[in-house]
């Protein structure tokens, strides 16, 4: 994998999918290596995806300084790698825990940015956070079948404070659109690809100023599309809409039938409206 180094000298990996244009990916977890995100469901076909593994996940080194894990410390990676990869400015896309990466970074270097795609972000940096309640509405939608109403019982006990590994497995099906097998690799993969020392400091105390955060995004000229799931608590269509509406040209699209990982969901809807939108701005 092509490497580079970090301001504090860490070395950081990353892998490239695809042909065509260079798109930029942050993935979520928080603090999970860039494998799971896969093409992008068949998104490699028309861009050539940068997968950056964050520091201390997947084949990066771990930092000398795990408070560098923090969110803000890790905007400058992004623009180091930027500046690795020759690109006056870059097309970007973020996943889940990594929109507060992407809105930090815009934040920070709004001239730097060409299109942005926030997938299902996660947004504290804007003070915009999921309630107990919005997960467990969208945990309601699918209401009826035995699968969905334990996965809802389970996930209420884990927002109630019951936040073992098992109830985590009976919740899992809440977080795909459909419970396939493709969805159950994936979900399995998950506890081997994660660094939960890093996704703990992630979100730490100073990670970031809100209002601050806020007033600058308003210097970000390109466009930037929110995607969001319908079957998605966190964040849900409305959350994701004022996420939206943060930016100067946000766009918000909601998927249908889709939860956190709309990719797998509908492959090709999910890279026909990505690959349009890097392609025109709509």
């Amino acid at each position: 994998m092509p490497t580079f180094a970090a301001y504090d000298g860490t070395e950081l990996a990353y892998r490239t999918l695809g042909g065509g244009p260079p798109l930029v990916c942050l993935p979520g977890g928080a603090m999970r290596a860039s494998r799971y995100l896969g093409d992008l469901g068949g998104l490699a076909a028309d861009r050539t995806l940068i997968l950056l593994d964050l520091r201390g996940t997947g084949d990066s080194a771990v930092p000398a300084d795990e408070s560098t894990y923090r969110a803000d410390r890790q905007v400058a990676d992004v623009e180091a790698l930027r500046a690795h990869l020759g690109l006056e400015r870059m097309d970007l896309l973020a996943h889940s825990a990594a929109g507060n990466l992407a809105l930090l970074y815009a934040a920070a270097h709004p001239q730097r940015l060409g299109r942005t795609v926030l997938v299902t972000p996660t947004a504290w940096a804007l003070d915009l956070v999921s309630t107990a309640q919005d997960r467990l509405a969208a945990a309601r939608l699918r209401a009826g079948a035995e699968l969905y109403d334990t996965a809802a019982e389970a996930y209420g006990r884990i927002l109630g404070g019951v936040d073992t590994d098992e109830e985590w497995d009976r919740a899992a099906p809440l977080f795909y659109g459909r419970w396939d097998g493709v969805a159950q690799a994936h979900y399995a993969a998950g506890e081997r690809e994660q660094n939960e020392k890093a996704a703990a400091a992630f979100a730490g105390p100073g990670a970031c100023d809100p209002p601050a955060v806020r007033a600058a995004l308003r210097r970000v000229a390109a466009e930037v599309l929110v995607l969001a799931g319908e079957l998605d608590g966190n964040p849900p269509p409305g959350l994701a809409e004022q996420i939206a509406a943060a930016f100067p040209a946000g766009i918000l699209h909601v998927q249908p039938a889709a939860a956190h990982y709309p990719w797998l969901d509908d492959p090709a809807g999910f890279a026909e409206r990505v690959g349009r939108f890097l392609a025109t701005g709509t």
